[in-house]
């Protein structure tokens, strides 16, 4: 791959050919791609003022804003790392994240409760760039001087895996991994400069990470809602704008059809949503596709090791192979492996391992982490599933999440899908809770419009009419929503921690 194929080259190739075309539309602010790049090349001089160097670390805790993206690509310019950090957390999580990556300059808005005060404690943090009210980023008409210079083998991003524990963990993308991971997902979702995403992904999240870089290489347009809180807005904002894309985690779906008649809304633009971050039921995929008729529907499966996307299913694929989340996106390579990393043939379940050029480099100073998940250019990813014959992959749930309950060994997912099927839920999630008999029993934690009249009874007896009999839950309990990540993933720790305190 060649430095003019990197997303700051992109862009730049982009903004030359259609400086006026409108690149981000944030709230009543809208930037085209020439005034973005000239927005970018001022920074990245600023930043080169402030004496940031190649391979130094640029922190960005920012909400989804046209300055986020300014402040990543400037920071690229000069080949320095761009760290997007989870504007929601707090100095617990910020202090740990900004000192492991090391960061010499942070981005902020003015007001972040947390982010000025733990500063002065951190020895490597140099330079604080403080975004203040209506005002714009500090540049220099001397950026224009520069060039696309990143290099496909540098380190471009660290990302910080939502919803580990102890030490961070950063996911380390170089520039030829974002370019990758790009390249295949225009491919596949036939991106377009006539289109237009409503972005409610954070940045500093993989999946929302790819929908910014993906939709920016094609010269489409974005347009940023900054939370998902509001569904009819969202609603109101994809018929207004006149959107063609929109995208989301199973939790962003289940609002909207919790809170939207779509039946009373026309949404003629629509032409694909895109779903990640998660397993999305087969019921919830279904009344998404009632809701949505004219858009395609992409299931698509991801980490953030593989810089976000690993593989996709065709739309016109969704009935014939319902559960699965279909093959590798262009140049990824895959395959079910046992505990000892020899390959098994079609059918087996075992641990999904991936390769290709999306591949991160590692783990940012964690030498140990790298190698238990990197084997001989091979990503474990602690993902348990099988192939079909034909190639398409069928996931079970996360290794770590396997219920051991007597002899029989229960993936939540099995539980999930059928509780899914229930009339009036919305979600389920299921974990193992402690047993003195059988090791493990389940529990299954249930989000409910209204709950069902026969309460935990009926759930049971819903499961037994489809489910073997070890895989039935042993105990429910109704919520009013599901403990989630920052990315929307269910915390199953959450959940078996609220029971042991229980």
């Amino acid at each position: 791959m060649a430095a003019a194929d990197t997303l700051p080259a992109r862009l730049a190739t982009i903004s030359a050919l259609v400086p006026t075309r409108t690149a981000v539309v944030d709230g009543e602010r809208r930037v085209s791609y020439g005034a973005l790049w000239a927005q970018v090349q001022g920074f990245a001089a600023h930043l080169r003022q402030l004496g940031v160097m190649p391979g130094d670390r640029v922190a960005l805790v920012l909400p989804n804003r046209i300055e986020a993206i300014t402040a990543t690509y400037a920071a690229w310019l000069l080949g320095a790392v761009a760290v997007p950090l989870n504007v929601q957390a707090r100095a617990r999580d910020l202090a740990p994240w900004l000192a492991h990556c090391g960061a010499r300059v942070v981005v902020h808005e003015h007001g972040h409760p947390d982010v000025a005060p733990l500063l002065p404690g951190l020895a490597t943090v140099e330079h604080a760039v403080v975004l203040e009210p209506g005002r714009d980023l500090p540049g220099d008409g001397a950026g224009a001087l520069l060039p696309a210079t990143a290099s496909p083998d540098e380190p471009a991003q660290i990302l910080y895996t939502s919803g580990t524990t102890g030490a961070p963990k950063g996911v380390t993308l170089t520039h030829g991994n974002l370019a990758a991971n790009t390249a295949a997902v225009v491919e596949y979702l036939r991106l377009r400069p006539d289109d237009s995403v409503l972005a409610v992904l954070p940045f500093y999240y993989a999946y929302g990470n790819s929908v910014l870089h993906t939709h920016l290489a094609a010269g489409a347009c974005l347009h940023l809602a900054r939370n998902a809180v509001f569904p009819l807005q969202l609603v109101e904002a994809l018929a207004s704008g006149r959107i063609t894309g929109f995208s989301g985690v199973p939790s962003t779906f289940a609002l909207l059809l919790q809170h939207v008649d779509f039946t009373a809304q026309d949404l003629p633009h629509l032409r694909y949503v895109t779903q990640a971050g998660g397993a999305m039921s087969r019921a919830m995929a279904g009344r998404l596709r009632f809701a949505l008729p004219r858009a395609q529907l992409f299931v698509m499966y991801g980490q953030t090791e593989a810089t976000s996307r690993l593989t996709w299913l065709p739309p016109e694929r969704l009935d014939d192979k319902p559960g699965s989340v279909g093959v590798p996106v262009a140049g990824v390579s895959l395959r079910i492996c046992d505990p000892q990393g020899a390959p098994l043939p079609a059918g087996v379940e075992g641990e999904v391992e991936v390769r290709g050029p999306n591949v991160m480099r590692g783990y940012w100073r964690d030498l140990e982490g790298t190698a238990r998940v990197l084997r001989d250019g091979w990503l474990r990813t602690g993902d348990i599933g099988h192939l079909d014959p034909e190639g398409f992959l069928y996931l079970a749930g996360r290794r770590s999440d396997m219920i051991k309950t007597g002899a029989h060994r229960v993936h939540p997912g099995d539980v999930e899908e059928a509780l899914a099927e229930m009339p009036g839920v919305i979600e389920a999630a299921v974990v193992g809770i402690d047993d003195e008999v059988l090791g493990q029993v389940i529990k299954a934690f249930v989000v409910a419009r209204p709950p069902p009249p026969g309460g935990e009874a009926e759930v049971r007896a819903h499961c037994r009419a489809l489910l073997a009999p070890y895989k039935v839950p042993r105990h429910v309990e109704f919520v009013d929503a599901l403990p989630r990540t920052a990315s929307g993933k269910v915390r199953r720790v959450r959940l078996k921690e609220a029971e042991v305190l229980s």
